[in-house]
């Protein structure tokens, strides 16, 4: 049995350009200049690590300002919009029905994670589902993987951790998981840096099953 563990938005769901926009729109509206990065930045910190981020950078808002907006502009996309990426709920059936488990960590709080996996018919497939929030850190703290792999009741050294965002993958192999890159065009530019760095990359979620890590 392996034991895997998902990011979601990007790698499970095409939300990329939902957040991407949103966070975007935020900036703009309270008047900030920010770098072309940004968004590859931010991804990892969840909502509250990004309303901290935002206002690091002089946004004149309060962190519970921030919030709130976040969650108004995100509810609406991920309970009506978002969809699973292409050949992702296949892959997934197939790997559970193999005996493996399979998790979910992400930056997404549990308001839109949830309620999206449920919509798309993925949550049932997960063991566990856990957002950043339930460990008080961000995915670009090393701690955060370990504490996962401590909560799944395995060796950190046998999770395989999938992540559309190179800064993420970066970490999560700093703290000795094995780790596949997934394409997203958010983070198409980095994918020499995925091959060079991970145990594995794909470009769509079936490829995943003829994986051996």
């Amino acid at each position: 049995m392996s034991c895997y563990l998902f990011d979601f938005d990007g790698t499970l769901v095409d939300s990329m350009p939902t957040f991407g926009g949103m966070m975007l729109r935020i900036l703009d509206e309270c008047g900030a200049e920010y770098p072309s990065n940004i968004i590859k930045t931010i991804t990892p910190l969840g909502f509250a690590g990004t309303a901290r981020y935002f206002i690091g950078m002089g946004v004149k808002k309060s962190e519970a300002e921030l919030l709130s907006l976040m969650y108004k502009y995100a509810y609406e996309a991920y309970s009506n919009t978002i969809e699973a990426k292409p050949t992702v709920k296949e892959t997934l059936e197939k790997l559970k029905a193999m005996g493996h488990s399979l998790n979910v960590l992400t930056a997404s709080p549990h308001s839109n994670l949830d309620v999206c996996l449920k919509r798309v018919g993925l949550y049932d497939l997960f063991d566990n589902v856990w957002s950043c929030d339930d460990f008080g850190t961000t995915k670009a703290n090393p701690e955060i993987y370990l504490l996962a792999a401590e909560k799944m009741g395995v060796p950190h050294s046998e999770v395989i951790f999938l992540d559309d965002n190179i800064d993420a993958d970066r970490t999560a192999k700093s703290a000795g998981l094995k780790v596949i890159g997934v394409y997203d065009d958010s983070s198409s530019e980095y994918e020499d840096d995925f091959r060079t760095l991970c145990d594995g990359y794909i470009k769509e979620m079936r490829e995943l099953l003829s994986i051996s890590i």
